[in-house]
């Protein structure tokens, strides 16, 4: 680092990534700064600046081995950061040391025997609340949100016809459950119910696949849905309505075809939103019918559907929102990306899947291909060749938004 560039951080002041100490700071104190910055987007720690900005300067000896040991004594899992010092004049230096965003969340504390998890918020280092640790764990992939179960539910809040379905039809299951018992075993291995205690519940992966009304027990489940005459939300929506039911749909497998017998939410989303994203063409065509024109390639549309179904966080309490104006499209996801996952990353085809049960069991039904490259090979290239524009990734630390742009 230059010395411009430090005296410029000095001068923009702490932030959320950046935080100043004198270089006698406590052990502990120090290990707090850097999980807490580790735990949000990384940051940098500056030693020997006072809490005003004034440089104080380094003054400890062998500041970087103690500032190792350190991090490596009391933060896990491990952290590599980067120490460098800038020499401002010849008796003054400041030790900076840098570190990226942690892609092993969450990251804690270990002194005396206990450990704890700090975040970062505004330019504080906080002890993590109890639902800031279950996100944390979320992303770092230590917890799987879909696979607790949900209060207040039993077997019988899933539906017994499209469980049959999804065994007999879809899987091609030779040994169909004959019993309750037997369901119910079945259902636990395949992780649609879980055990608590001397209770059978529902999973959240469970109710919202197979679920006769998921909304019911869990408040985030479902899709709402606005259109609007114009390019903002308005007081008089022409369309404002809150989607509940299975996530899947039950289908005939017969030797002609597959055949929809009854929709789950996303064929129920396609038919709320048709009016919006589409119009029927002026003439009429040879078979005396209209033709559909899309604003929006259906299959683009579609996929970013599901990829908010499938990728969503189960730890937010609100719902997915999918919005049409008119001259875009907006489906708004709820939570960040997993772990390391950028969106240029999502981009190229990498793939982190979140929810890997309900992206399982969708790629079961065909909703999702097995290469699970949707956003390369369907949202960018169609949307890019029907509207002659790319859709945008919006992604922020609460949610991500993939907004498709109007023919």
């Amino acid at each position: 680092m230059l010395k411009k560039d430090l005296l410029e951080i000095v001068a923009n002041g702490e932030n959320s990534g950046v935080e100043f100490k004198r270089d006698d700071i406590r052990p502990e104190q120090l290990a707090k700064e850097v999980v807490a910055m580790a735990n949000f987007q990384g940051g940098k720690l500056v030693l020997g600046i006072e809490d005003d900005g004034t440089i104080s300067g380094i003054q400890r000896e062998n500041l970087e081995e103690w500032a190792m040991n350190v991090i490596q004594n009391k933060i896990h899992p491990m952290i590599l950061p980067f120490y460098e010092e800038v020499r401002l004049d010849e008796s003054t230096a400041v030790a900076v040391i840098s570190f990226p965003p942690g892609i092993s969340k969450p990251y804690v504390v270990r002194d005396r025997g206990k450990e704890e998890i700090y975040i970062r918020v505004g330019s504080t280092s906080r002890l993590a609340t109890r639902e800031q640790q279950m996100r944390l764990f979320e992303l770092g992939g230590m917890l799987h949100t879909e696979s607790m179960p949900v209060p207040r539910t039993d077997i019988s809040c899933l539906d017994d016809a499209r469980l049959l379905n999804y065994l007999r039809d879809i899987l091609n299951d030779p040994d169909i459950p004959q019993t309750p018992e037997a369901w119910q075993q079945r259902l636990l291995g395949l992780g649609f119910i879980a055990e608590v205690g001397d209770n059978i519940c529902c999973t959240i992966a469970g109710l919202l696949l197979f679920g006769k009304t998921p909304r019911r027990y869990l408040k985030q489940a479902g899709l709402r849905v606005f259109a609007f005459q114009g390019k903002d939300k308005e007081y008089q929506a022409l369309l404002d309505d809150i989607l509940d039911g299975p996530m899947v749909g039950r289908w005939d497998n017969a030797s002609t075809g597959k055949t929809l017998l009854d929709g789950g939410i996303i064929e129920r989303f396609m038919s709320a939103m048709k009016p919006f994203i589409s119009r029927q063409a002026a003439d009429i065509d040879q078979n005396l019918r209209r033709e559909t024109q899309w604003f929006y390639p259906l299959e683009a549309v579609r996929e970013a559907l599901i990829n908010a179904l499938a990728h969503r966080d189960w730890t937010r309490f609100v719902e997915i929102e999918v919005a049409s104006y008119a001259d875009r499209l907006e489906v708004t996801s709820p939570g960040t990306l997993t772990n390391s996952m950028t969106v240029e990353k999502m981009k190229a085809g990498q793939r982190s899947p979140r929810n890997v049960l309900i992206m399982e069991v969708l790629r079961d039904y065909g909703y999702v291909d097995y290469r699970g490259m949707g956003v390369r090979t369907k949202i960018v290239p169609l949307t890019r060749a029907l509207t002659g524009k790319d859709p945008e990734f919006l992604l922020t630390d609460d949610y991500l938004k993939t907004i498709l742009y109007r023919k």
